[in-house]
């Protein structure tokens, strides 16, 4: 009897985890804009990577798709990507859930703050034109992100330039918001310049573009982030309460910054549970 269940465990756990994962080249007919690099990407150690010259999207695919559609920005304040805790680590989670699951690649600003953004926008871009082919539902697709890259999934958010780039939901870990003074230095200077326009830093200030058509919102952070200061996260689930969408918020005691989908964080058992119910019973879609 126990070599049967084993072995039925095992059949169920191989069709769950059937889909291999996939690179797609993000632009391949030629990105539209440049920031300037040139040559390979860098590998640095701790599965970050720097340097890249050459965007593209992995996804992974669950046996049984439920429809729904997350595209992971990693976090590493706009100079390089955390691509495993940060993004690839997660990828088992949301398939056993059903979501397919895509992580974004994205070339740093190197001088070009235009550059993140439009590689973002892409990804919706090529999410939602193989919607037939991965049996998913092109208006159940949410952009995520991390630190630098919750700031790049909450430019998504409020600064989508159609609806054919708009995520219908946002999930955002400790993410950096602002660009005035309470933010994250590296982040600001490593997008913006040393020296950016007040111009520039109220139109990337992403709590002061929130609209009545922003999407819905869940974040997550920790009290005690010395990285960048929780009111970031705050002001903007303010902003989104203000405009009457949708959010929730969760603010963890300790924790400090960049847990990601680390084990020793101490409430990964939390944002786990709490975002896994979000995600299945909080969100609201027009379809």
């Amino acid at each position: 009897m126990r070599k049967i269940l084993m072995i039925s465990f095992l059949f169920v756990t191989t069709m769950l985890f059937a889909q291999k994962p996939v690179e797609l080249p993000l632009w391949p007919d030629g990105a539209p804009n440049t920031n300037g690099l040139t040559g390979a990407q860098e590998d640095l150690e701790g599965g970050r990577v720097a340097n890249v010259t050459n965007p593209s999207i992995t996804v992974y695919r669950p046996a049984r798709p439920n429809g729904m559609t997350i595209v992971m920005c990693p976090g590493g304040g706009y100079a390089r990507l955390a691509m495993n805790h940060e993004g690839h680590d997660m990828a088992s989670w949301f398939m056993a859930q059903g979501i397919t699951y895509v992580v974004l690649k994205y070339r740093m600003p190197n001088g070009h703050y235009d550059v993140p953004l439009s590689d973002a926008e892409q990804a919706i871009r090529l999410v939602r034109q193989h919607a037939e082919e991965w049996k998913i539902n092109p208006n159940r697709v949410g952009i995520m992100g991390a630190s630098a890259g919750g700031h790049l999934a909450a430019s998504l958010a409020t600064l989508y330039s159609s609806d054919e780039t708009r995520p219908d939901f946002q999930v955002l870990f400790y993410p950096v918001i602002t660009m005035q003074e309470a933010t994250h230095g590296g982040s600001r200077s490593n997008l913006l310049g040393a020296n950016p326009t007040e111009e520039l830093k109220q139109k990337y200030s992403l709590e002061t573009r929130v609209t009545a058509n922003t999407p819905q919102a869940f974040i997550m952070l920790s009290a005690d982030d010395g990285a960048v200061p929780p009111v970031n996260g705050i002001n903007y689930f303010l902003a989104l309460r203000n405009q009457k969408v949708r959010a929730s918020m969760h603010v963890y005691p300790t924790g400090g910054h960049g847990w990601g989908f680390r084990d020793n964080f101490i409430y990964k058992r939390q944002w786990t549970g709490e975002l896994e119910k979000w995600l299945r019973e909080g969100l609201v879609f027009d379809d």
